[in-house]
Parts: C-alpha cells; sequence; structure tokens
C-alpha cells in the first residue's frame, strides 16, 4: 500500500482564518475584516494504492474558481476572505491520469468534509462510490448551505453520496470508526470541529499511522498548540479534537498530514512521526 499527495492548487486566506483571533463569537468577522494573508498554502488531496482499489480522500478543487460568477456574488467570505489558484492541469483527474490511475481504477472517495477545496474535483469520479458524513451533506442544502459557504449548486448533477456508517466501534480515542477496507488498515473517524460532521482517514502501513486529516488544523504546529482556526462554529470541539489527535499520537507512531500544511508531502515522504510532549 502507498500514499500519494496531490496537490491540486493554492489557496490564500487570511492569517485570523489561520488562527482564530479574539472572542469565539467574533472569529468569523475577523477573518472577514483582517488585513494580514498568509503566503499561499496548499490544496492537497489524496491517493492510496490498496489491493482492494484506489482510494482517494478528498478531491480538491477546480481550476473553475477563476471563472467570473462561479461564487455566489452576495457572498462576503468568497469576496473578502479566500484567494484561489488551480490550474486546469492541477487538477486531480488529470494529475491521476498521468500516474496511470484511470477514472474506473478509483472505487471509493471519500470527503473529510465539503468546503469547495475538498470537493471542487467531484466530477473526476462518477464511477467512484463517493463517501460523506450524510449530517455534513445535510449542511449543504439549500440556501442555508450556501449561507454557511458549501456550493452545493457546483456539484455534479449525478453526485448522490453513500453515507460513512460509523459501525466499527471505538478506535483508540475516538468514539467510533468505519473501516474502510475489510483488511481495517483504511478507517474514517469523527474529528468534529472546523465543520459540526467532519472526519479523518487514518491509514496504517506497517507500523506507522498516516493521519488524513483534512481541516483539523491547518498545520501540524497549530495542532501541537491545540489552536482552533476562525471559521470553526465551535473552537472548543475542535481543541477537543485536535487532543483526540494528540492522544493518538501518543500511543501510536502517527503521520499527521492536514489538507492545507506546506510541510505535509514532506513528511509523509519521510515518514516523520508527531512528537507528542507526555
Amino acid at each position: 500500500m502507498k500514499i500519494h499527495a496531490i496537490q491540486t492548487g493554492t489557496v490564500e486566506i487570511k492569517k485570523n482564518q489561520v488562527i482564530g483571533k479574539g472572542p469565539n463569537a467574533f472569529h468569523l468577522i475577523n477573518v472577514l475584516f483582517g488585513r494580514e494573508w498568509v503566503e499561499p498554502v496548499p490544496i492537497y488531496a489524496w491517493v492510496i494504492e490498496h489491493n482492494e482499489g484506489v482510494i482517494v480522500v478528498d478531491t480538491g478543487d477546480t481550476a473553475r474558481t477563476s471563472e467570473p460568477g462561479y461564487f455566489p456574488r452576495w457572498h462576503p467570505y468568497y469576496n473578502l476572505a479566500v484567494r484561489f489558484h488551480v490550474e486546469p492541469k492541477e487538477e486531480i483527474g488529470v494529475q491521476l491520469k498521468k500516474m496511470g490511475i484511470g477514472v474506473k481504477d478509483v472505487k471509493k472517495v471519500i470527503l473529510t468534509h465539503m468546503h469547495t477545496d475538498h470537493a471542487g474535483g467531484l466530477h473526476h469520479f462518477p464511477e467512484s462510490q463517493i463517501y460523506v458524513n450524510m449530517p455534513e451533506y445535510k449542511r449543504t442544502r439549500g440556501f442555508q448551505g450556501q449561507v454557511d459557504g458549501y456550493l452545493s449548486q457546483r456539484y455534479p448533477k449525478w453526485f448522490s453520496p453513500q453515507p460513512i456508517e460509523f459501525d466499527g466501534g471505538a478506535f483508540s480515542p475516538f468514539e467510533k470508526s468505519w473501516s474502510v477496507a475489510a483488511k481495517g488498515d483504511v478507517r474514517v473517524v469523527p474529528t468534529y470541529g472546523h465543520t459540526p460532521a467532519h472526519v479523518s482517514v487514518v491509514v496504517k502501513v506497517e507500523d506507522v499511522h498516516y493521519f488524513l486529516a483534512g481541516d483539523t488544523s491547518y498545520s501540524e504546529g497549530n495542532l501541537l498548540d491545540k489552536v482552533a482556526d476562525g471559521v470553526s462554529p465551535d473552537p472548543n470541539q475542535a481543541i477537543d479534537t485536535m487532543q483526540n489527535i494528540l492522544n493518538f499520537a501518543s500511543q501510536y507512531p502517527t503521520v499527521y498530514l492536514p489538507t492545507h500544511d506546506p510541510n505535509s508531502e514532506k513528511r509523509l515522504k519521510n515518514r516523520t512521526t508527531l512528537s507528542v510532549k507526555q
């Protein structure tokens, strides 16, 4: 089994999104009107070559983000707080083809959550089973979903996700889990916080666990410091999730791979595990 990092462009966000600032109720306001931007960060998706078939975790974003009118013109977040940079050649389907992986080779796609930089590449996987935590999917629906920043109007018309069934019992500090593969070496665990139904994928290769973390934090440093981001609806829930991840890493050698950490690909390559203080 092998894991690949696929970078589908970059995104610019405000410093106040990476590190939530001020009282919880004002975090999002501080994101919108903060003046300081961070350097562009990667948008990673993950490809797992598994003997049961290729598994993709998140789909990255689409080059269509550069099209006029792609984002709702009325939405303050897309107008004030984010800038996407994705070229057509950077979309996940194009990169998979270069790797020799065809559409029908991808058996399962798992979405950690449904923000556009994680679900924007869905159109590349019409032949795959796509799995989503159903409470997350329900949050995307209707006008309230658009207010919350989801772009359900941009999902492919054929998109009908399969539910993630947390029927695998507890997995170390995580109260429930779902085994993606029969062998149990790829599991989904709840990591609520960035969104209320966010999940992560844990892959065991030999003696190391690779934690495909989505947006549980924007960097490994923020995880270690237990710093919630500026868009989490419940920062305390996000911090509780970070503590669960740290507890997991204190029990098992764990390579932590959040979507937007510029060092994630290097840690994957070098098998650099989390150093957790006891």
